[in-house]
């Protein structure tokens, strides 16, 4: 069986150029972008000795199948790990914009959540190793491309990632039924994880103390809980809103610091 893959996106492309170049197989570039982003992937490819492709739009298009491809597409050796989360966060333009997920074990609801963070432009999904559903062959059915176009992080120590990404100046805000501050009265400026964990049981003890905010989405009717890539779009949906306001009122949210040394 080959484990040759077409990903998408320059997020999950870069991330992979800098964690394991090797096993890229080629990147093929819309020939129309000459923007820093794109430049800076070409030098990147370059200085890692990875073969790249000019290409048009149309051959994209067509390679992604109707994904969102941002004008970059690589084939990959899938059968290789590649992602850390710093490598992510270091190719970073923009306040990052993460989602955590604790404890979710359905593959259907993995591959959602995968396809709400390609929606709303998330830079990685990060899970834990253990009592998690991983990136199987139904997530990716589910995902319809979005698990190769977003970084998928797999961890060891979800709360030691979380404080790890809070010592970067990432906000940690865990979405939670039982809150009593309402998502609509939170203000979501700079880098943001949100952490969401399995319908019906929440988020781990240990994952909620760590988590800096707890936020609960606003329900008007007679269910006490949606379904957690639901509840992921609302949240990265009032993120994303939040951030073009600021945007159009001058404000630039602030990046992530860097790591410490």
């Amino acid at each position: 069986m080959s484990h040759i893959r077409l990903i998408f996106g320059f997020h999950a492309i870069t991330s992979r150029l800098r964690q394991n170049p090797a096993s890229i197989k080629e990147i093929f570039l819309d020939a129309e972008r000459r923007d820093q982003r794109a430049r800076d992937l070409a030098k990147l490819a370059e200085t890692q000795e990875v073969r790249l492709i000019s290409c048009d739009n149309t051959r994209l298009a067509a390679m992604a199948g109707g994904a969102r491809h941002q004008g970059v597409a690589a084939n990959i050796d899938a059968s290789r790990s590649y992602v850390d989360i710093d490598d992510v966060l270091d190719t970073l333009t923009e306040p990052a914009l993460l989602l955590v997920l604790d404890g979710i074990q359905d593959p259907h609801n993995l591959g959602a959540c995968l396809r709400v963070a390609d929606a709303f432009g998330v830079h990685a999904v990060i899970a834990p190793k253990d009592r998690a559903v991983g990136l199987t062959a139904t997530v990716h059915k589910v995902a319809s491309g979005a698990a190769d176009a977003v970084p998928y992080v797999s961890v060891t120590n979800l709360a030691r990632t979380l404080r790890e990404l809070k010592q970067r100046g990432i906000s940690i805000i865990g979405a939670t039924a039982d809150s009593d501050i309402d998502l609509n009265s939170v203000k979501l400026e700079g880098p943001v994880a949100w952490v969401l964990g399995a319908e019906g049981k929440g988020m781990r003890r240990l994952t909620r103390e760590v988590c800096d905010r707890l936020v609960a989405i606003p329900m008007l009717g007679s269910v006490e809980s949606l379904n957690v890539s639901v509840s992921a779009g609302i949240c990265f949906f009032e993120t994303r809103r939040q951030r073009a306001a600021q945007e159009a009122a001058g404000r630039p949210a602030i990046k992530a610091a860097a790591a410490p040394a």
